[in-house]
């Protein structure tokens, strides 16, 4: 889900895309939402969109 996310804030500049999408996972997904996506990016975020990635630190 936060690979589609990604993919429909992509037409933003990068450093504004990544701020939208950890936006909206801060915003609307539940935190265990949010532990599993922390959990899959220190694993080495496999399968994960780089601005997912970019993302996710913003919102630790």
């Amino acid at each position: 889900m936060a690979n589609d996310i990604a993919a429909n804030l992509r037409h933003l500049p990068d450093g504004r895309a990544a701020e939208e999408v950890a936006g909206h996972i801060g915003r609307f997904w539940d935190p265990r939402m949010r532990t599993r996506l922390f959990a899959l990016v220190d694993a080495g975020a496999d399968g994960l969109d780089s601005l997912v990635v970019d993302a996710v630190k913003l919102l630790r």
